[in-house]
């Protein structure tokens, strides 16, 4: 991969089990991909209890994949952060966290959205986002530190959600991002910057909202100590989407209209792009949601649960089971009829999956086998329920689905969504948001003309399997 005059863009790709520093280059008209460096991640239990991410440790991470490109002799020319949404530091007029980086599974927003909604109605916040409501947004957890730990939003000078914190530990410089900051439900959808007038009307501090950046802008160098500290010297943090799943629409590999996305990983992100977002009360009935995406497209998608509850159930039996075994068990019961709501809120952070799905079925004696199907077959019905209102609300027919991200690679999955959704399923590329972080970064520098160059980079450049019903 190395050469002497190649240029090379490191996408740093966190998400909520695990991170990956991954390399770019471009060479004979491909895409080349290298991963450097691979680490764990998950929200710990603090000692009152409270779910949270350690940002240290994260960061020692970023730090450790950057020298690692060094030592193998790389040395990447921009560097793209990506993590997923809704989560934040809190920064004091010293630059320094302010109590710990909450994660979004902690129960804390429990009640915050009739807090919300006495101050700012249900309609209302819709109508001026266009965000779909998860109790987990930032617009509710800014309300649960509001409530129960005022004196940390008195002593905040910046928020600064997680790609753009761990930026800021990079280089000194604290800049907000579009797309993030726009899964937060803070972001008017039609101006694109912070809704001011909902955020005064809310008691957030106006001071700690800086101004939005859009993918491509230069965050700044390496700071001194960085640069010592990893060896890497000459590289610029510049912004790609920092949302994993606005990355992650970058690299769909297609330039069709009429396609469905569907960015599968722990969550499974479904829909389209769109010029304009759809904030008309039948949207928010549809709970669709308006993200921003790159280059203003607007992501209307549905967010929903994805390969959490496959990992949690894996997890659970313990090290001897691989996916693709669970995945043969499950087969077994294909003609399984028993069904679950897998966006049902008593599967976002249970004490045990298992014990949950076998409350939620009402058999606590199911198979393995059969409680893998059961899920694997809700979570392919809820495709299939998604994809059936996005063709209601855009009022035609949609071609193909296009799956990217870790769980393209699922051919159980897969076939599933192809067979209930009667659509062609085009499945890859696996590492779609470091390859859409990357392209990112190669479009705001110049090396593709647009985003259509660049998809069809990508298409050619990654396997991209076609499975039929």
């Amino acid at each position: 991969m190395k050469g002497r005059n190649t240029l090379y863009y490191l996408a740093i790709d966190i998400g909520a089990s695990s991170g990956r520093h991954m390399i770019g280059s471009y060479a004979d008209g491909r895409l080349v991909l290298e991963e450097i460096y691979r680490f764990p991640n998950g929200m710990k239990k603090n000692a009152e209890g409270t779910l949270v991410w350690d940002s240290e440790e994260l960061f020692g991470h970023v730090k450790a994949g950057i020298a690692e490109c060094v030592r193998k002799g790389i040395s990447p020319s921009t560097i793209g952060i990506d993590t997923w949404g809704v989560d934040f530091a809190l920064l004091d007029k010293d630059g320094r966290l302010i109590g710990e980086t909450v994660g979004y599974r902690d129960p804390r927003t429990e009640g915050m959205d009739e807090e919300v909604y006495r101050l700012v109605p249900e309609k209302e916040l819709y109508a001026r986002t266009g965000i779909q409501k998860a109790i987990f947004n930032t617009v509710f957890q800014l309300m649960a530190v509001k409530k129960t730990h005022p004196e940390q939003l008195q002593k905040a000078e910046r928020l600064l959600m997680m790609p753009e914190y761990l930026n800021y530990l990079l280089t000194g410089v604290a800049c907000s991002e579009y797309t993030e900051a726009t899964t937060g439900q803070l972001v008017d959808a039609m101006s694109g910057d912070w809704d001011y007038d909902l955020i005064r009307r809310l008691g957030y501090p106006e001071k700690i909202f800086g101004k939005l950046y859009a993918p491509g802008h230069i965050v700044g160098p390496l700071s001194d100590k960085v640069a010592e500290e990893t060896g890497c010297r000459g590289a610029k943090v510049i912004l790609p989407p920092t949302h994993d799943t606005g990355s992650a629409v970058v690299a769909v590999p297609t330039n069709e209209e009429d396609v469905i996305y569907i960015s599968s990983g722990t969550w499974s992100l479904i829909g389209v792009e769109r010029s304009a977002p759809d904030v008309s009360e039948e949207s928010r009935l549809h709970n669709f949601t308006n993200e921003g995406g790159f280059q203003k497209r607007y992501r209307y998608l549905k967010n929903i649960t994805g390969l959490w509850m496959i990992q949690s159930l894996k997890k659970e039996l313990g090290g001897d089971y691989t996916f693709d075994m669970l995945c043969e068990m499950a087969q077994e019961y294909d003609a399984t009829e028993k069904r679950i709501d897998v966006n049902d809120g008593r599967f976002l952070s249970p004490k045990s999956m298992t014990e949950e799905v076998k409350a939620a079925v009402g058999c606590p004696d199911i198979s393995t086998g059969e409680m893998f199907a059961v899920v694997y077959h809700s979570l392919a019905d809820c495709y299939r329920q998604a994809v059936e209102e996005l063709e209601s609300r855009l009022g035609r027919k949609m071609k193909s689905i296009y799956i990217v991200g870790g769980g393209s690679k699922d051919e159980y999955l897969c076939r599933l969504t192809a067979e209930k959704c009667g659509k062609p399923v085009y499945a890859g590329p696996k590492e779609a948001t470091a390859i859409g972080n990357i392209a990112a970064q190669m479009i705001s520098t110049g090396v593709f003309a647009d985003l259509k160059e660049a998809r069809s980079v990508i298409y050619r450049s990654f396997n991209v399997r076609e499975i039929r019903a």
